[in-house]
């Protein structure tokens, strides 16, 4: 296969993925007869496909298999205690990011979270001490005129849905800031980290199911829990959580990390249209100049970074892209 083909061929299964991930957890979470009101399960049990996905393939790690790149999945409860306080980040970011897609249509998804590098510059000088150039400052107006516009041009505009956007948004921004400080703990090893992130979401999760959703999880013993179809989704969106991380690797292996974001940014602009047509999503003009007007400043953002990173400035720790995903569960 030629370079071109190859790459071309990445970067469509990162967008297959990515898409089909947001999709698959908006079913979950609000279609009728296969989504079940109790996003901490949901969640929870991703975590757990995620985490029994990397203890799987420990065991091909000796040999010259794709799986030979992941590190041997054991858990060290000295090791564990280190990431702890990232995981807790860890579960406030893909908790707040499946509710806010519980809430809002899936076309406003993005400008929903889109403050996310806002949130990250601020919090970056604040807590790493980093600097903000005024071309970034400008980028992040853009992104923050896009996010009110967008907003107030949404048909269906739900509150609490953009409340835990902004949420998610912070959640994402401390995620990537945390994860430089504790990788070190993990041999700076991404694939270490995600399964001890994992491991410990499941544990913290476990009481927050018990406290405000098990009453539900009761009531759907007879429906939903014991449907094929629901599990069906379960698990896919489970794995296709786990392969996000892959993805976005092997993207920014295949290409580059600016073409990866600009990537990014072109997939977040199909995805949104997508669902106009998929789940009827109304549109209007302002909501739609809105998602541009926040896409363009994400990619001009990153085009910024980029410059001001070739020539040596100081920049803040980046966000997550398209917080794969968070979304890497991302």
């Amino acid at each position: 296969m030629s370079d071109s083909k190859y790459i071309a061929s990445v970067v469509a299964t990162y967008w297959c993925v990515s898409i089909s991930m947001v999709y698959l957890n908006k079913m979950l979470m609000s279609s009728e007869g296969v989504s079940i009101s109790a996003p901490l399960f949901i969640t929870w049990f991703q975590c757990v496909v995620t985490a029994l996905i990397c203890w799987v393939v420990k065991g091909h790690n000796k040999s010259k298999s794709f799986f030979s790149q992941f590190p041997k999945a054991e858990y060290n409860a000295e090791v564990g205690k280190k990431i702890l306080p990232l995981s807790i980040i860890f579960v406030g970011m893909i908790t707040f990011n499946n509710l806010c897609l519980k809430y809002v249509e899936v076309s406003f998804y993005n400008v929903a979270r889109s403050l996310t590098i806002v949130f990250n510059v601020f919090l970056s000088q604040f807590i790493l001490g980093s600097t903000t150039s005024t071309k970034t400052g400008i980028c992040l107006a853009v992104v923050i005129a896009g996010f009110f516009l967008g907003a107030k041009g949404e048909a269906k505009f739900s509150t609490i849905g953009t409340m835990f956007g902004i949420c998610s948004s912070v959640f994402v921004s401390l995620n990537s800031i945390y994860t430089k400080k504790v990788l070190p703990a993990v041999d700076n090893d991404h694939w270490k980290l995600t399964f001890y992130n994992n491991v410990n979401a499941v544990v913290l999760f476990a009481p927050l199911i018990a406290y405000f959703e098990a009453g539900t999880l009761y009531g759907a013993l007879g429906n939903q829990m014991i449907s094929p179809v629901f599990w069906a989704a379960m698990s896919v969106a489970g794995v296709f959580g786990f392969s996000i991380g892959i993805v976005t690797v092997m993207q920014i292996k295949a290409t580059s990390p600016l073409s990866h974001n600009i990537s990014g940014t072109a997939k977040a602009a199909v995805q949104s249209m997508m669902a106009f047509y998929i789940w009827k999503n109304p549109a209007t003009i302002m909501g739609v100049t809105g998602m541009f007007v926040v896409l363009g400043g994400s990619l001009l953002y990153t085009v910024t970074k980029m410059r001001e990173g070739s020539v040596g400035v100081k920049k803040p720790a980046p966000s997550s892209s398209k917080d794969e995903e968070v979304e890497m569960k991302k």
